[in-house]
């Protein structure tokens, strides 16, 4: 087998890292790179900024086989790099607005899509698709599906979240009621919760993640919702108040940037899906006791993994399209550090 070449732009940053850690420790024959916008102190270090597309020309001279992009990229340069030269890419960093924008600009540009281009920006590396598919593989059999979330602010968090937040806390959103796109904000519409694992019930608020399009937008699940509670109690209803109260409205962007942006040294994360089909409810939780990063960058690097081996064909995907659900559950169930439970 050829040694494969990997870029990993944002390597530098905190899943990058983790996506470089859990890459070597499975795969000593990938040849990894990294990019970012500082020179790095080994050859494999390579100095690419998104915003310069001259900076671009290091990755055909490093015959990079596969671009992973975990930084943010505004303007899609990069996802216009890999198509005009017919590189593997796959994209986990998009909110929503952003990744409906790079998915219309590469359906535009399919008849010249001569590679793999996945986005793996849905929650946690985009396997939410795959945990539905293993509860309901016949989509059409499914009425609603909610995804609920518990999200430590003592876990290791990268800032893109965090600014995500900062910015759009007080634009509105969509969610999906029987195919009906409806305009809602987050921190509201609060209801009550029972999540596994211990953590028994939470208030949970609304909350934009790329899984409400891509379950009702792709996979025309009509009824999507996601929601979301903090580890504190306190914190969670405090972000309620701010939202009914409009006071996020006045804060300065700065402000909101450091309300969000607290990051700790770690701790785990659960969320569950329930699956609403027919006649029967079905719902899978997920508990990953590292923690975000190392979810995201495990599902990441099994989505690298399925890309480098030579099945797949050329085309636009989202991550749980380029896998079946149950080889997704056994690998993530074998994972030391992730409990799954199906009910």
């Amino acid at each position: 087998m050829m040694r494969k070449n990997i870029l990993v732009i944002g390597g530098t940053g905190l899943v990058g890292k983790v996506i470089l850690r859990i890459l070597k420790g499975r795969n000593p024959n990938y040849n990894l790179f990294v990019g970012s916008r500082q020179l790095g102190n080994t050859i494999n270090d390579l100095v690419i900024d998104v915003n310069n597309s001259k900076t671009f020309d290091c990755i055909i001279d490093n015959k990079i086989d596969l671009i992973v992009l975990c930084t943010k990229d505004s303007d899609n340069e990069i996802l216009k790099y890999a198509i005009q030269n017919k590189l593997d890419y796959i994209d986990i960093t998009k909110p929503t607005p952003d990744l409906t924008v790079a998915y219309d600009l590469a359906i535009a540009n399919k008849q010249n899509v001569n590679s793999r281009i996945v986005f793996g920006s849905g929650w946690m590396g985009g396997i939410v698709g795959n945990l539905v598919d293993l509860v309901e593989p016949d989509k059409s059999k499914i009425q609603e599906t909610n995804l609920y979330i518990y999200y430590s602010i003592k876990d290791l968090a990268g800032k893109s979240s965090a600014n995500f937040l900062a910015e759009n806390v007080c634009k509105p959103f969509i969610v999906y009621k029987n195919n009906k796109p409806q305009n809602v904000k987050h921190f509201l519409n609060s209801e009550k919760y029972n999540f596994s694992f211990g953590i028994g019930k939470r208030q949970v608020y609304n909350l934009d993640v790329p899984d409400l399009f891509i379950l009702n937008q792709i996979e025309k699940i009509p009824t999507v919702s996601v929601k979301m509670t903090y580890n504190s109690k306190f914190v969670t209803s405090l972000m309620g108040y701010f939202q009914s109260l409009k006071i996020f409205n006045i804060m300065s962007l700065r402000e909101r940037k450091l309300l969000f942006g607290g990051s700790g040294n770690g701790d785990q994360t659960i969320f569950e899906i329930v699956i609403k089909a027919q006649n029967k409810t079905r719902k899978i939780s997920l508990q990953s006791v590292k923690g975000q990063a190392e979810l995201t960058a495990f599902s990441t690097v099994l989505h690298i993994e399925k890309m480098l081996n030579e099945d797949l064909v050329n085309g636009i995907y989202f991550s749980h399209q380029t896998h079946s659900a149950q080889e997704i559950f056994e690998v993530l169930n074998n994972y030391s550090t992730i409990n799954l439970k199906i009910s």
